[in-house]
């Protein structure tokens, strides 16, 4: 068990049912549950009708919470979408809509309060718009996601933590964003990048070592992310540690064609911070 007055948060592209998904499956479900964590977040997750999602396919078996929801409707009833799992019971879901071009495919944000030990986290779980071309359509969906989370998290309660591949690199206008660096349509937010806080080196997550992610002749580089709206007054929602993990293939499989995020958040209030704690900066 990991230290009670943390979160653990993962997040995890599981590639749809590309590749060899039978053999793929036990590796994702096998390697998402060693990971100990408080929640996960996914994203490519496949539905078809009324049967049970990729997300539920993954969770069998492991007492997890599951709420998944589409994104896009491929059509014949087959849907694309994000999914929250984890052990605790998950409160209040919503799926929320992002902004998209017409005869783009849709993209959304999945919502859930986990109910953790030091209460509830907000967690929001989106994939953005792919194109390489199309960064303007993500700036508009990087807006509209802090204003989901400003509505269902406001500043004062349980820092929000917003997971997912954002198929956006740092130095984009889009995690700039989300990380203070720059502001869009006159915003400007902060939202701590768990791996640039908490970690070293590049942390690609769409890595050409990967036979699946090299099939694309894209560049190695980092678009998946945890990040998180702290640390508040309390010291609540500080990245402490952010780690790679489902990056290894077993018998020539990988479990997907990018690597999970792990990060480890302060959860718990620290006894001596109080609101006027922090130092000016």
């Amino acid at each position: 068990m990991h230290d009670p007055a943390r979160w653990r948060v993962a997040t995890f592209n599981i590639w749809n049912r590309q590749g060899p998904w039978e053999r793929r499956l036990p590796l994702i479900r096998d390697g998402l549950a060693a990971l100990d964590a408080d929640v996960v977040g996914l994203q490519e997750v496949l539905a078809l009708g009324k049967l049970p999602s990729q997300a539920d396919e993954i969770a069998a078996g492991l007492g997890w919470h599951v709420h998944h929801a589409p994104a896009w409707e491929i059509g014949g009833g087959l849907t694309f979408g994000n999914a929250i799992l984890s052990p605790h019971p998950l409160l209040d879901p919503q799926c929320l809509a992002l902004p998209a071009p017409p005869g783009l495919d849709t993209r959304s944000v999945v919502f859930a309060r986990v109910d953790a030990p030091h209460g509830p986290i907000p967690v929001f779980v989106t994939h953005l718009t792919v194109q390489f071309h199309l960064c303007h359509v993500r700036r508009d969906q990087v807006v509209a996601l802090v204003d989901h989370v400003a509505r269902l998290a406001p500043i004062g309660g349980p820092p929000p933590v917003v997971l997912g591949d954002f198929n956006a690199v740092p130095d984009s206008d889009e995690i700039r964003f989300l990380r203070g660096l720059t502001s869009l349509a006159g915003r400007s937010v902060y939202f701590a990048d768990c791996w640039a806080a908490a970690a070293t080196g590049p942390g690609y997550t769409y890595d050409r070592r990967n036979p699946y992610a090299l099939r694309s002749h894209e560049p190695s580089s980092r678009i998946d992310y945890i990040f998180v709206r702290g640390p508040d007054a309390y010291l609540r929602g500080e990245p402490v540690a952010a780690r790679l993990a489902l990056d290894q293939p077993t018998a020539g499989v990988w479990p997907s064609d990018h690597f999970a995020v792990v990060a480890d958040i302060h959860a718990a209030p620290a006894r001596s911070a109080t609101p006027d704690s922090r130092p000016e900066r």
